[in-house]
């Protein structure tokens, strides 16, 4: 005799066991998901003491090995503008008709390397960090924001030695000083939000960090840093139109020139385009806020392949 065992017919899993339901009941969430814009800046907010702590580090360490130690936060800018000096001062001329032409290339000269240090350190801040990305669980934005606050602190430190050299060149301490510090926040925004988006950009093509200093050696010589845009304008009449406006918009210009006309008594207000807060409050917001997006929308992705 044979005995026939009857088998049920397969049966569709319950509700209950499809993997997304599962999830959801057990408080699972996908490693690594991006979070939603508000609960990204709360937990950078979260983390503001090791962002703090991580950019003074870093520059603690960046001359550990240098036998001036910190006294470099200090001459790397200033050899350069003894560079600058030489070569458009003294050798092009640009020094004629642009009165304080020292601590007006010194300040240029400051202003720029803040801007030019932010976006190459933030180029490099995910692909440069590989191992501590994949290593914790943080908001990926901490690092190009601490990196920018690594340069804010440096740029700070030196100038100390900005204003003894507006002193020795007999500029006046005045109340427009005070402007400096606005016009430091807004470029500070600024410098973040496109740190941003080129760490971004460097975390999927890392072959950018090699050419970022062509970029902004371009980007230096049409902001004015070592010649007044206001004066090689007015010996152009022969320009188009739009040439004069597009290079006082310029953002790194806008900030280089707001920083003279508060140190240097000499630097007028009719050197600065029209509505010249408004612009660079516009800069800030649009870099800063639409740098810190563009680098969110990405979040999942940074560390992986």
């Amino acid at each position: 005799m044979s005995q026939v065992l009857d088998t049920p017919p397969p049966t569709a899993p319950p509700a209950d066991d499809d993997p997304s339901a599962l999830a959801a009941r057990h408080g699972l969430t996908v490693s690594g998901a991006r979070p939603t814009l508000p609960d990204y800046v709360r937990q950078l907010w979260a983390r503001r003491h090791f962002i703090t702590a991580f950019s003074t580090a870093k520059l603690t360490a960046q001359y550990s090995q240098a036998k001036l130690g910190q006294v470099w936060q200090v001459m790397t800018p200033l050899l350069n503008a003894a560079v600058y000096y030489f070569i458009f001062g003294v050798l092009l001329g640009t020094k004629r008709n642009v009165p304080d032409y020292v601590p007006f290339l010194v300040t240029g000269v400051f202003i720029w390397t803040f801007t030019q240090s932010s976006i190459m350190a933030g180029t490099r801040a995910i692909s440069g960090n590989l191992g501590l990305v994949r290593a914790l669980h943080f908001p990926r934005a901490a690092l190009p924001i601490s990196f920018a606050l690594q340069q804010l602190q440096q740029l700070l430190f030196s100038m100390a030695a900005l204003v003894v050299i507006l002193l020795c060149f007999g500029v006046p301490v005045a109340a427009s000083w005070l402007l400096a510090v606005p016009a430091l926040v807004l470029q500070s925004v600024f410098n973040a939000g496109v740190s941003m988006i080129m760490a971004r950009m460097g975390a999927k093509t890392p072959d950018i960090a090699q050419l970022m200093p062509f970029v902004l050696r371009t980007w230096m010589y049409v902001s004015g840093v070592m010649w007044s845009i206001d004066k090689l304008a007015k010996g152009h009449h022969d320009w188009p139109s739009w040439v004069v406006p597009v290079l006082q918009a310029n953002p790194a210009a806008i900030y280089i020139d707001l920083m003279r006309y508060s140190l240097i008594d000499s630097f007028h207000a009719s050197q600065l385009p029209h509505h010249v807060w408004a612009i660079a409050v516009g800069w800030a917001l649009v870099a800063g806020v639409g740098g810190f997006i563009y680098f969110w929308k990405a979040e999942e992705t940074y560390g992986r392949g």
